[in-house]
């Protein structure tokens, strides 16, 4: 028994996180729909419900949403396209980010040409449920000018400065943080004149670092242990974080990779995870 699906993790209400098996999934070729080969009562039973929502999608006159590729991990906007019910469709059998280009009335999906794929893992419908996140993993920059995000360019510092390079992403406070970081690193390598900033001693001194690490992490915990208050607890944790993404950078390793890690924890339990480890 066939069952015809349209693109129905756009209709999901609050949360999409039901994503077709690609065993079941058959694509029809010049039909905005997904095909299930199966007799799964549930499925079926699903179809009415999932159509129902579609049809209250706003989508505006030309059959687009907009559709806004996002990273699961960073919280980084990535890009922002549109999208109609076949790139939806092709979204949620594929798993990579698609869109619809009103330039050459096509769909597209996002690495075809470069390899920098985006990974879907999820897909989002805002509260007025005219516009898409996919929510994802990129392979790679995702703009083509070969630049991490599409956004680079900040208003604010163009209207300070008209000559402003546009050279600086879009960040949040943690990653704002390894951005400096990493351009401390960068300066340390050069001879310095005067007293060094703190984050560079720490670059240079690994025994520092590290007894900076161990002594922050017991003063974190003894804000538990001696009830004090929740402010402190939150300073103290900013001081864990802080001396140890300074260890990340001299380990070449990015917060982002210890984010992807947690996030393929979620569906494990801690026991399973530390029992798994290699000895």
């Amino acid at each position: 028994m066939a069952i015809s699906y349209n693109a129905f993790a756009q209709s999901l209400p609050g949360r999409s996180s039901f994503f077709v098996p690609k065993a079941l999934c058959i694509k029809q070729r010049n039909r905005s729909t997904v095909v299930f080969a199966s007799n799964d009562k549930n499925i079926i039973a699903l179809q009415s419900k999932v159509d129902n929502l579609l049809d209250r999608i706003k989508w505006d006159e030309k059959g687009l949403a907009v559709a806004i590729a996002q990273n699961v991990d960073t919280g980084a906007v990535l890009m922002q396209g549109f999208a109609n019910r076949e790139a939806l469709s092709t979204t949620i059998t594929s798993r990579k980010a698609t869109f619809f280009s009103r330039s050459r009335s096509t769909l597209w999906t996002k690495g075809e040409t470069s390899n920098n794929f985006i990974n879907v893992l999820d897909v989002y419908i805002d509260c007025d449920r005219d516009s898409i996140i996919y929510l994802g993993t990129p392979d790679g920059p995702t703009c083509h000018t070969g630049a991490e995000t599409c956004y680079y360019t900040s208003v604010l510092d163009q209207l300070i400065d008209d000559e402003a390079s546009g050279e600086k992403l879009a960040s949040t406070t943690l990653y704002s943080l390894e951005s400096i970081i990493s351009k401390r690193k960068e300066e340390s390598t050069v001879p310095q004149e005067g007293k060094p900033s703190w984050t560079r001693r720490l670059l240079t001194d690994d025994a520092l670092l590290c007894s900076k690490i161990r002594e922050e992490a017991d003063e974190l915990c003894r804000t538990l242990e001696d009830k004090e208050e929740v402010s402190r607890t939150a300073s103290e944790m900013a001081d864990v974080l802080y001396h140890a993404m300074v260890l990340l950078s001299k380990r070449d390793v990015k917060f982002e990779d210890v984010l992807e890690v947690l996030r393929k924890r979620f569906s494990q339990s801690g026991i399973e995870e530390k029992q798994s480890r290699s000895k």
